[in-house]
């Protein structure tokens, strides 16, 4: 590289995870034991049972339309659709009136989720405005944090954007620039600016929902997304690496490590208010799952087991619900249009 070169973190951050050539996704699967982290739909299967239980339920509350789309937003390794299918087939009715859409920018990933999910209601997206019409739903595990995000500071009334600097060692080096008068005006527009500090903005987030939430205003559906994040803004930068299960320093292993931030979920929910959606309020991943009824379904599961197996049920469950693991961190937003209120889930 010829002298240096001063890039956006989030426009780093962009390459670092979805370079065709060279970026994390790109190049390996990093999903399960041998590779960096763990999902939900990993950790067990009643997870993605309970997700396929609300979702079927949210198409009753739409008077069972007979064409409904469903879109998963960034499936992974797959675990969690295969899942989804085999539980929709119990219920006939419904199975038929689906059209399943993956949402993947990673072909590698894509590969992944060919391999297991063989059902010719399935089809892959390119881009959201592929899906003509209907009822939609788009749903998405862990899909907002491995958006780049950008990062801004504010100190003594006046607003900078951060940046990474290249020399031609490719050592990096975090630098300031004064924020475009533009950005500043939206970052104002979602109240981030009342206190000095790190301000976090899914700006490429934000393009993302947006095609979304057009078609759900146009074809009524909803967004569910679940996710690890806050609700109070702490103004502190939540940009994270993790590289087989541990964490990584933010700028090592770059291309081979996942960077992720946590979602501030009370901006998700301004965004999504001042879009004219619907929104329940945020809940806990944990008081989510025990709605829908996750306990319920162990404990019928539970009584046809091994103590062995049931130990190792419980284990799994305690993951996605305790408030020391999983339980408390992942936070559940759900916005709609529909002409009555849904609230499985979150009352």
């Amino acid at each position: 590289m010829k002298g240096s070169k001063i890039i956006p973190i989030d426009k780093f951050v962009e390459n670092a995870l979805y370079n065709s050539q060279h970026g994390y996704y790109s190049t390996k699967n990093p999903f399960g034991k041998s590779g960096d982290f763990i999902t939900a739909p990993g950790i067990s299967s009643l997870f993605s049972e309970m997700i396929a239980i609300w979702i079927i339920s949210f198409w009753k509350n739409l008077n069972k339309p007979k064409k409904f789309n469903i879109v998963e937003l960034g499936p992974g390794d797959g675990k969690l659709c295969k899942v989804l299918i085999r539980t929709f087939k119990q219920f006939p009715d419904f199975y038929k009136s689906t059209n399943i859409f993956l949402y993947e920018r990673s072909r590698k990933l894509k590969d992944v989720q060919k391999n297991k999910i063989k059902e010719t209601s399935v089809s892959w997206l390119k881009n959201i405005n592929q899906i003509k019409g209907g009822p939609t739903l788009f749903f998405g595990n862990e899909f907002f944090d491995a958006i780049p995000i950008k990062q801004f500071e504010k100190k003594n009334e006046k607003v900078y954007e951060k940046y990474l600097k290249i020399d031609k060692n490719s050592s990096l080096k975090t630098i300031l620039k004064k924020a475009p008068i533009k950005i500043v005006r939206e970052l104002k527009k979602f109240k981030l600016l009342k206190r000095n500090g790190i301000i976090e903005y899914p700006k490429l987030g934000f393009r993302e929902l947006e095609a979304m939430v057009r078609k759900i205003k146009k074809f009524d559906g909803g967004l569910l997304l679940i996710d690890y994040g806050f609700l109070k803004q702490e103004n502190i930068s939540t940009l994270q690496s993790i590289k087989s299960h541990k964490k990584n320093r933010i700028f090592n292993n770059i291309g081979n490590a996942d960077i992720t931030s946590l979602v501030n979920f009370t901006l998700l929910k301004d965004y999504l208010s001042k879009n004219e959606l619907t929104l329940n309020k945020v809940v806990s991943q944990s008081f989510f799952l025990k709605r829908v009824g996750i306990l319920s379904r162990a404990e019928i599961l539970g009584n046809r087991m091994s103590f062995k197996e049931k130990t190792d049920l419980y284990l799994r469950l305690k993951r996605l619900l305790d408030p020391k693991y999983m339980g408390d961190l992942f936070k559940v937003i759900f916005a709609y249009k529909t002409k009555k209120k849904f609230l499985l889930g979150f009352k």
